[in-house]
């Protein structure tokens, strides 16, 4: 700063009364405050707050401490009107109570493992088993059933939010203390970024993921089968029954499964004579992306309101579901009952069951290393 204009400022602060300079200060601290309010309390009692961050275009992020829980996603459409595209609940209580995953971080390990069981170093660990005797997204007190510690703040890119937990040696049969991080930021290109870290004490496995329920629409009465997806994905991971991996990897071409182009997600999900589609009552399996590094992973476009969503990511999979689940039992935001297939997941992960599987990319984190992936969803319009 030149001279004269140092005196001046000086000068003009000297000048203003108290008040002033105390106003002044305010204002400067509300451009970057990040509003958090009660949200009730946990199943322990413990509080639970709800963050809202915002970006200048007007993008807006609402995610509770109580499971990292995106709570809602407000994006612009093709003409500026601005809707909420994640399926949720208005309350705390009901994420406590019948939460399907919605919005969750998901761990210490997303998706599946089978049987509830994996070995490491010749020693056995065995899991809670919650779905279909299978270990599903961490068990009975996976990640997205406890409370966070949540630190807000402002970064070079947009306003953030910081988790941080600490899972302690044997945490739903899972060996070591996992330190884990994970930071929500959203940027001023509507981008909300999602950077996981963590480490141990004791060898362990880890695979972490966000599972938001997608409906570009910002209707979630509407079905997703006129979503048009793109995944960047050559081959698949079969799965039986049980939705647990054959240990094979499957070309899509000439398959429901190819999604290398863009086309509507309803387009093939109802060919039951494909056992895949129908183990998974349509598309709920893990792409093999093809790419290096962060890159795409996958680009879906809802032709009503122009919205575009694209996905980066640093994983080596992504699991697309299709909320084949969804019955209409589950009733979320403004007494909406969920129906079948009123949503879609994009789950940037490591394959499931890959402890079991000695053919895919390694899970195992030691002592000494540090857990680092990163997935971005980028939004847009055309």
């Amino acid at each position: 700063m030149k001279p004269y204009l140092l005196i001046f400022s000086v000068f003009v602060a000297a000048c203003q009364s108290p008040s002033q300079q105390e106003n002044q200060t305010t204002m400067q601290e509300d451009t970057t405050s990040i509003p958090k309010e009660s949200f009730g309390n946990g199943p322990n009692g413990e509080a639970v707050d709800l963050y809202t961050l915002t970006n200048q275009d007007g993008m807006e992020a609402r995610i509770t401490n109580y499971g990292g829980i995106i709570t809602s996603l407000k994006v612009k459409d093709a003409e500026g009107n601005l809707d909420d595209v994640v399926l949720g609940f208005d309350n705390l209580q009901a994420y406590v109570d019948n939460n399907p995953f919605f919005g969750a971080l998901v761990g210490r390990y997303g998706n599946r493992i089978a049987k509830g069981k994996f070995t490491l170093d010749g020693t056995t660990y065995e899991l809670d088993t919650n779905n279909m005797g299978n270990h599903l997204h961490g068990g009975l007190k996976g990640f997205d059933k406890v409370v966070w510690t949540a630190q807000p703040q402002q970064s070079e890119d947009g306003q953030q939010l910081v988790l941080t937990y600490t899972s302690p040696d044997g945490d739903q049969g899972y060996p070591g203390t996992l330190e884990t991080k994970v930071t929500y930021t959203l940027t001023d290109d509507n981008v909300l970024r999602i950077e996981y870290e963590a480490t141990t004490n004791k060898k362990t496995v880890v695979n972490l993921t966000n599972h938001s329920y997608f409906n570009l629409t910002g209707d979630p009465t509407q079905t997703v089968l006129e979503h048009e997806v793109m995944l960047n994905a050559d081959q698949f991971v079969p799965v039986d029954e049980t939705l647990i991996p054959t240990g094979e990897l499957a070309a899509v071409e000439g398959t429901p499964f190819d999604f290398t182009e863009l086309k509507p997600i309803g387009q093939q999900i109802n060919e039951d004579s494909n056992e895949q589609i129908k183990f998974g009552l349509g598309y709920d399996h893990c792409w093999v992306l093809d790419k290096e590094g962060m890159g795409l992973a996958a680009r879906v476009h809802e032709p009503t309101t122009g919205r575009v969503m694209e996905v980066y990511t640093t994983e080596p999979g992504v699991q697309f579901y299709t909320g084949n689940f969804l019955s209409g039992a589950v009733t979320g935001k403004e007494g909406i009952a969920y129906a079948k297939r009123t949503a879609f997941c994009l789950e940037t992960e490591h394959f499931p069951d890959s402890p079991n599987q000695p053919n895919f990319p390694s899970v195992e984190l030691a002592p000494g290393e540090t857990y680092s992936t990163t997935t971005e969803y980028r939004f847009s319009t055309e």
